[in-house]
């Protein structure tokens, strides 16, 4: 078993999936590859999620190290900014993997 921020996993890959998986965390990670983004900005790249849901993964994915969130207060508004740590960042190779892979299935392997 592997652990990883308290929680067990049965195998490499599981832990993996555990963390980035389901519906929108890879997304999350994937649009902030190129920059620091702020929540309405996801949410303007993610027009389906719930803003529940966008929190929530948003949480999920700072509590296991992989974005911080950065709170702007020198002046109002109130800016928060979301953006990979250097350990998300480790996670850019397979982001990127993730999403040609989903590329070449679009253009390759379209069912009729």
């Amino acid at each position: 078993m592997l652990k990883f921020n308290g929680k067990e996993y049965p195998c490499c890959t599981s832990l993996t999936m555990g963390v980035i998986g389901g519906k929108w965390k890879s997304v999350i990670l994937f649009y902030l590859i190129e920059n620091p983004l702020r929540y309405n900005e996801l949410r303007k790249k993610m027009p389906t999620v719930t803003e529940r849901t966008l929190s929530l993964q948003l949480k999920n994915l700072e509590s296991d190290g992989l974005i911080s969130r950065t709170v702007f207060t020198s002046k109002p508004p109130l800016k928060v900014e979301y953006s990979l740590t250097d350990f998300g960042r480790t996670l850019v190779p397979l982001i990127e993997g993730i999403a040609a892979w989903g590329d070449y299935v679009v253009k390759e392997h379209q069912l009729a």
